[in-house]
């Protein structure tokens, strides 16, 4: 939305004021020809000799008549053609009417002239158009020059066809000043009436300006409003037609504004129903390319008022009963977020429950491994021929209790996270545990090529035993991918100076397997994700868990060793 400065709208107030007064002033000089036209026409008439009035020849009239058409002509094209100033052409202007009035008087009679009350036109003009001193200027100039024709009067100074027998030369002084103190306090009276009427509808206008303005800024701001709210609004009339629609309405429907006014608002929406007023409602809409999409929508009745027939000013208004405001809104996205919403409440609810049934899973897979080593203490000592067998299937039940175990123990990790208790450690120290309990592991193989980069005197802020179970979750993992007896793993760590970022230290963990598959990136940190089959989906899980509770981030990506490459980024304070 535009906004408009003090000096912008002060430049554009002068430019309303200019055009004004051109317009008022071309309205003058229309007048004037008009009336002098009047004044020819009602001449001709009282030529005829049936008055005892005074007018002018014919020849002579002709000439006065063109000169005045000739004059404002000739100001209208100046005032239009160039940027002349308006009050300076105005006042130029009513001078230049009351000297024709004055010629008018001396040839008609003078104080006989039957054309005296024009002068009331410049000084009623010069009030109106330019208010305070437009109408005393006039009146002063109607004035002065009305006196100088009582004075030529006065001397016999005037035109020979004047000389007819019932024309009076008004020789008497005093009548004379009478009627000049008459004409002189009428023509300035008019003026000051002229001035106030002119400054009251000055003031009505600048109100009736600043009312517009107000409204046309109102206006705007509806539309702007109307047009840019995320809300789709329809309008309907009692036809059910759409009269009107936003934006968003075009965005949400699909469909272009031509192509929804005047329609059919089921047509575009015939799932939607007015049942309820006023209660929220969802239906499926199918867009103009023709996805289906879910809209939530609400209505209500429109209250104006619409005028019958053509006659709007003869026909009394009457409400429009049927018309409605509608609103709508894309839900899809808040659907499918509230579905995933109850899907993770429920999940987190199973992962409660499955918590709490794996912890008492602990205690029974203790005493079954327990027992299965005493057994197996005791068949060792016994020289029966089913002694190896039954050694073999108690191993069976050892390793299987160990891995149910060990998988009972990281969905407990992973259901009940632990908060991390960060200290400054060394890292070397910490990776070099996280190995010799590795190589304690039957499966740990013999050949591995096993390259670590890491300073012995680099150290990290992080909570050891988590650190711990994410380098030793990588290693599993890296290690469960690595072809046999080609193993190739290598650990790196390296500390990064963060450009106007807290410094972070990067470990990294590769191997020489076959890599993520293209597209399972993010899957594979999903709980219960796998590709291995004696894995739970639960240790990538965890890793990515306990690197977020230090505030940290993991990376996949290719290893220059051909298999994977996963990156934990540690902040450090």
């Amino acid at each position: 939305m535009a906004i408009t400065t003090p000096s912008s709208e002060s430049k554009t107030h002068q430019r309303t004021v200019h055009r004004l007064m051109v317009n008022q002033l071309l309205w003058m000089l229309f007048l004037r020809v008009v009336l002098y036209t009047l004044l020819l026409g009602v001449s001709a008439y009282l030529q005829s000799g049936q008055f005892n009035v005074v007018v002018l020849p014919p020849p002579l009239l002709f000439f006065f008549i063109l000169l005045v058409y000739i004059t404002s002509i000739a100001s209208s094209l100046i005032l239009l053609k160039t940027e002349i100033n308006p009050k300076s052409f105005g006042t130029k202007q009513i001078l230049l009417d009351t000297f024709f009035i004055s010629l008018l008087l001396y040839y008609t009679g003078g104080s006989h002239s039957i054309f005296s009350p024009i002068y009331f036109f410049p000084i009623i003009a010069g009030g109106f158009i330019l208010p305070r001193l437009g109408g005393l200027i006039a009146a002063g100039a109607a004035t002065l020059q009305y006196a100088l024709v009582l004075i030529l009067e006065y001397y016999r100074i005037f035109p020979e066809f004047l000389n007819i027998p019932f024309y009076d030369y008004g020789q008497d002084e005093m009548a004379t000043l009478n009627l000049f103190a008459v004409y002189g306090l009428t023509f300035f009276l008019a003026a000051i009436l002229s001035s106030l009427f002119a400054g009251r509808l000055r003031k009505t206008e600048d109100a009736l300006s600043d009312s517009v303005r107000d409204y046309d800024r109102l206006s705007l701001l509806y539309k702007q409003i109307f047009d840019d709210i995320s809300t789709g609004i329809i309008t309907t009339d009692d036809q059910n037609l759409i009269s009107s629609a936003n934006n968003s309405a075009t965005q949400i429907t699909g469909f272009p504004l031509s192509e929804l006014l005047n329609r059919g608002f089921h047509e575009i929406f015939p799932n939607v129903s007015f049942t309820d007023k006023g209660s929220r409602h969802s239906a499926s809409l199918q867009q103009k390319n023709g996805d289906i999409i879910q809209i939530g929508y609400s209505y209500s009745i429109l209250q104006y008022k619409r005028l019958r027939g053509k006659k709007q000013n003869k026909e009394r208004p009457r409400q429009c009963g049927n018309c409605r405001v509608i609103t709508i809104q894309d839900i899809s996205e808040v659907e499918r977020l509230e579905k995933q919403m109850q899907q993770a409440e429920k999940l987190a609810a199973i992962g409660r429950m499955s918590a709490g049934i794996a912890h008492d899973f602990r205690n029974p897979l203790t005493a079954i491994s327990g027992s299965a080593q005493v057994l197996a203490n005791e068949l060792s000592q016994l020289g029966t021929p089913q002694q190896q067998t039954n050694t073999e299937l108690i191993t069976i039940i050892l390793r299987e209790s160990n891995r149910l175990s060990d998988t009972v123990s990281d969905f407990l990790k992973f259901a009940r996270p632990e908060h991390a208790e960060k200290d400054w450690f060394s890292l070397k120290r910490c990776l070099t545990e996280v190995i010799e309990v590795a190589k304690a592991a039957p499966s740990w193989p013999q050949n591995i090529d096993l390259d670590i980069q890491v300073d012995d005197m680099m150290d990290i802020w992080a909570d050891q035993h988590q650190l711990f179970t994410i380098l030793n979750h990588l290693l599993q993992n890296a290690l469960a991918f690595t072809p046999l007896g080609k193993e190739k793993i290598r650990i790196t760590a390296e500390e990064i100076k963060g450009n106007g970022e807290p410094d972070r230290l990067k470990i990294s963990v590769e191997d020489n397997g076959p890599g993520i598959t293209p597209g399972e990136e993010e899957k594979i940190f999903e709980p219960f994700f796998t590709r291995r089959v004696d894995g739970t989906g639960l240790g990538l899980a965890i890793v990515k868990q306990m690197s977020g509770e230090h505030h940290g981030t993991i990376e996949v990506d290719s290893s220059t060793l051909g298999g994977a490459q996963f990156t934990v980024f540690f902040p450090l304070p």
